[in-house]
């Protein structure tokens, strides 16, 4: 039985959760603000990057009209240069959720950093704190070596965190590494994740379509974000003095500008390689999210057909009063 079986959840006095999932630029964000139309309610934000003020275009922030329609928590909350990770984004989470809930409305939990929402779901357990002397040795190996290096021994120790992170997410990679080299155990292994009680009575629902047609509109998503000024934006964060190493700097996207911008990669290259990688981390995100407990829709439906199932879907399960 899947942690989280509706069945066991219904009656249960927790408070209800939405979460809508699934991979970058389905329209997830689309989806939530039709909702909100139809039922009152708070979006919290499950996005690894958008918590980064002055990092909008690569990260595909809600629009300003989105988050006027329907109002939006845990975008904007840190620097760049600040360290932003799962533990944190719980506590914050679990706050909004408090004050949404407060405010007589239903929280809904909207990204696709699979492992925020399933920090926020099922907790995290305590891991070992960071290793300076490990973590310098990482990245001299990571100058010598080249960071694939670091993830295909990544891969050995723990092929599902290595699943998860990207060929050249050296902060996640080295993270990773460092908690194998410290326990023996791998980082995937680390989390309290098969917890049967869960702390809310949770609805989640992904939004899923055809992938031939869906990576083309992921490519084309990724010129519009280069049409848009994506390389502005991440000079602007370079003037600004945002270390190009530093993790908020290694999403999609941003990585790929900069290399052009160091003169690693002629700027229609680095649009390729990030059109390639948005596609890898669209699967890496479907595969994530068939491992929890979510009630699928196709793509084929309108977001306004969606809409209205999910909440005959609420309505169902009592999570709307």
């Amino acid at each position: 039985m899947l942690p989280g079986d509706y069945r066991h959840q219904m009656k249960s006095g927790k408070p209800p959760l939405l979460a809508i999932v699934g991979p970058t630029g389905i329209g997830k964000t689309a989806l939530a603000v039709i909702l909100s139309r139809e039922v009152p309610m708070e979006v919290i934000s499950a996005d690894s990057r958008q918590v980064y003020r002055g990092m909008d275009i690569g990260t595909g922030k809600p629009t300003p009209e989105e988050q006027a329609a329907v109002r939006h928590h845990l975008i904007d909350v840190v620097d760049p240069v600040e360290c932003y990770d799962a533990a944190r984004f719980r506590r914050d989470a679990l706050a909004a959720i408090e004050g949404i809930r407060r405010r007589g409305r239903l929280p809904v939990v909207v990204g696709g950093t699979g492992l925020y929402v399933r920090a926020l779901v099922r907790g995290l357990a305590s891991a070992p704190p960071a290793d300076p002397a490990f973590r310098a040795d990482m990245r001299r190996r990571a100058d010598a070596e080249g960071i694939p290096a670091l993830h295909a021994e990544l891969r050995k120790a723990d092929p599902v965190s290595a699943e998860r992170i990207g060929p050249q997410d050296l902060v996640r990679i080295t993270r990773a590494l460092e908690v194998f080299h410290l326990t023996g155990r791998p980082l995937s292994a680390s989390h309290e994740w098969g917890r049967a009680d869960l702390p809310f009575h949770l609805l989640m629902v992904g939004l899923t379509t055809d992938r031939a047609a869906f990576y083309r509109r992921l490519e084309r998503r990724c010129e519009e974000m280069v049409e848009r000024g994506l390389v502005d934006e991440v000079r602007r964060l370079l003037a600004r003095g945002v270390d190009p190493n530093c993790p908020a700097m290694q999403g999609i996207g941003y990585q790929h500008v900069v290399a052009y911008l160091q003169g690693k990669w002629p700027l229609p290259d680095a649009l390729r390689i990030m059109q390639r990688d948005t596609k890898r981390y669209a699967k890496r995100q479907w595969t994530w999210f068939r491992r929890e407990p979510v009630e699928w829709f196709e793509g084929g439906h309108s977001l306004d057909a969606i809409a209205d199932r999910i909440k005959k879907s609420l309505e169902l399960r009592g999570l709307l009063t």
